[in-house]
């Protein structure tokens, strides 16, 4: 039987309120920078015992320092040229034990790694890409990569590195196709009717969450056993409770 959870990307509500309502959610603060692991610890504890945390990977493993979202790190870093795409540099993988250490505190399941638009679907950028993965330790942990740029037109390399790297493909099946269907999917969902990649405004009427529960339902068919769906707009909160009431009660 598939198991569909769903959530949001960050906390939209006091978090009390939060472990009421829903049984996943996806922690940004780690993107930006890796809170205390007392913090994360604690989390995990005020979380009752079947919540499920993801983590998503320290933004310096993937994006360069040049990158605006740099300004909220306040840890002083040395050599920043050395951060970034995912190179096999000693700076990535002193921030992806940073990573891994978060997602232990917090008993996570699936880390998520969100390549830049910048990252392109370049033979440099995939070399990276398998040097470094194969060079981490993952502790069990499950990587879910969601690729931007022009990935989205370079499909079949996106299957071939999942893969080969034991990566799941992270897009939002309301927009693009899945590269490669596998035992687990994780959906992001950044909104409708843009040409960008994201639409944080957009608020998701019924149609679309049944189109998307159709679309979901319907991976179970390829032995797909569980799938994560995680709502990251303005009203995800509300976006994210009614597609479970559409999920949960056909």
């Amino acid at each position: 039987m598939m198991i569909i959870k769903v959530g949001c990307c960050g906390f939209p509500i006091p978090m009390k309120k939060y472990f009421m309502k829903f049984k996943l959610v996806e922690i940004q603060k780690t993107f930006y920078e890796p809170p205390k692991i007392e913090t994360l610890i604690k989390w995990r504890q005020k979380a009752p015992e079947d919540f499920e945390f993801s983590v998503k990977a320290w933004q310096v493993l993937t994006h360069p320092f040049s990158s605006p979202t740099w300004r909220r790190i306040k840890t002083p870093l040395e050599k920043k040229e050395n951060y970034g795409f995912l190179r096999p540099t000693e700076e990535n993988f002193r921030a992806w034990e940073k990573t891994l250490e978060a997602c232990k505190a917090l008993k996570a399941k699936i880390c998520v790694i969100q390549t830049p638009p910048s990252f392109n679907c370049t033979q440099e950028n995939i070399e990276n890409m398998r040097n470094f993965f194969n060079s981490i330790k993952l502790n069990e942990i499950k990587i879910a990569w969601e690729p931007r740029g022009n990935w989205i037109n370079n499909l079949d390399k996106i299957k071939t590195l999942c893969k080969e790297l034991n990566l799941i493909h992270i897009t939002d099946p309301l927009k693009h196709e899945i590269a490669l269907i596998s035992e687990i999917q994780y959906f992001r969902l950044h909104g409708l009717n843009s040409k960008k990649e994201v639409n944080y405004s957009y608020k998701y009427s019924i149609e679309d969450l049944k189109r998307l529960d159709d679309k979901i339902k319907a991976l179970s068919k390829f032995n797909v056993n569980e799938v994560y769906v995680l709502f990251n707009n303005l009203s995800m909160n509300k976006d994210a409770e009614n597609f479970m009431k559409i999920a949960f009660e056909n």
